[in-house]
């Protein structure tokens, strides 16, 4: 049984609405990059903020998971399950994870729904071959060299949203341009 949720009145700050922004998208699509830039604008206005960056969840939470389509299911419902108890209390929960399957996104958005808790899929849409060259890890040099396989987008599907709350084209804007937008469409929804 969950604990109750925490109130304005229990934490007496006016920023106490949480939410789960989950940024998804290729490997080096800049989802990481752009959710610290906006981490620290909502921190500055004064939001209790927590980014769940996928390698850190992959290392401490979900280590043992391979990249099996279950085992990547598995791992975005537990990240999916801490965004939400983070949200639930308050926190701006950023999760900047690939999540390549529609249907484990969809099951961490009807988590959020069933709680009341406001959730906003954001698709950072950056093309694999500008992703490639980015190659932030690596991965795409591995897989070309043929170290690695079931690289998300390239020979491991990655499922595009069909309807994100707001879609990046982080390629064609800066870093800052990008969480600009975010903020505006979580200013919008009365969550910034």
């Amino acid at each position: 049984m969950r604990a109750a949720r925490m109130t304005t009145e229990d934490l007496g700050d006016k920023h106490v609405t949480g939410a789960t922004i989950w940024l998804t998208g290729l490997p080096s699509a800049g989802k990481t990059t752009i959710a610290h830039e906006l981490a620290e604008r909502l921190r500055a206005d004064g939001h209790r903020t927590e980014v769940l960056d996928g390698d850190e969840i992959r290392e401490f939470l979900s280590a043992g998971l391979g990249f099996s389509r279950e085992d990547r299911h598995t791992n975005v419902q537990r990240i999916g399950f801490v965004a939400e108890l983070l949200a639930s209390n308050g926190i701006k929960a950023l999760v900047p994870v690939i999540a390549p399957y529609a249907d484990s996104r969809e099951a961490v958005r009807k988590r959020h729904a069933s709680e009341s808790t406001p959730y906003i899929e954001v698709h950072v849409a950056t093309p694999v071959e500008v992703c490639s060259v980015r190659d932030v890890k690596g991965l795409y040099a591995k897989q070309a060299a043929g170290e690695i396989s079931g690289l998300t987008g390239v020979d491991d599907p990655y499922e595009e949203p069909h309807s994100p709350d707001l879609r990046i084209e982080s390629h064609t804007q800066t870093v800052q341009e990008s969480a600009a937008a975010l903020h505006a469409l979580l200013t919008e929804r009365g969550l910034a």
